[in-house]
């Protein structure tokens, strides 16, 4: 059986082998910068292999993490509403896949094809839900609870059932707290605390427990 990332990425992919000018395949090593905040926004990817974090920095240089995504996600969609700059950047992951496709060509396939154009709509419907919950995530959850909802995104859950799942590649604590927003020596309790209590465990990388990291999140 599919999985929704892989519905999704058959979902796009015809369209976008239909668009002929304006487009090419670009590859990414691990932790490459896709483009940066403030970057003029001419083009849309599209990740066909890999993985993508979107993040931000404040005036005052503080980051945080806005999102994680995989292939069959678009990225930098902004630049289609007429936004002139990079509002946030975008880095990979893992060695990675995307198509970049200039603003003008997509516009013009979503014009001239309705099924691609509600297909591109829901998703961006998708990405405003997941962002506002990693929002309220941020804001309302102690720094334990974000930790656990990082790790379950970067294992893909939702997508390989309640199975173990390794997060590969294996990233580091202090990239853990950068992007939760906590220091590293939180991270470190946690994810020992997580490790005592069965929710992960280490075998050459970190393999989460989905449903019973899920329950961190969920308790009061």
């Amino acid at each position: 059986m599919k999985t929704i990332r892989e519905k999704k990425l058959l979902c796009f992919k015809p369209f976008l082998d239909d668009i002929v000018e304006g487009k090419r395949p670009l590859r990414f090593k691990r932790k490459q910068r896709i483009y940066s905040q403030g970057d003029p926004a001419d083009s849309v990817f599209f990740i066909e292999e890999g993985k993508a974090i979107l993040t931000v920095v404040s005036s005052s240089g503080k980051e945080a993490t806005l999102g994680v995504l995989h292939p069959g996600d678009f990225l930098g969609e902004g630049c289609l509403n007429e936004q002139p700059f990079r509002t946030h950047t975008a880095t990979t992951w893992e060695p990675s896949l995307l198509v970049r496709i200039e603003k003008n060509a997509l516009s013009q396939a979503l014009h001239n094809n309705s099924t691609l154009a509600e297909a591109f709509i829901g998703q961006l419907l998708a990405h405003n839900i997941q962002f506002q919950e990693d929002l309220c995530a941020q804001l309302f959850n102690h720094s334990e609870k974000r930790l656990a909802r990082l790790l379950l995104k970067l294992a893909h859950f939702g997508e390989k059932g309640s199975q173990p799942v390794k997060i590969a590649p294996k990233p580091s604590h202090e990239i853990l707290a950068e992007m939760v927003g906590t220091t590293r020596s939180r991270v470190n309790y946690f994810m020992n605390k997580f490790k005592k209590s069965g929710l992960v465990h280490y075998d050459h990388g970190i393999v989460v427990h989905p449903r019973l990291l899920t329950e961190v999140i969920l308790k009061d």
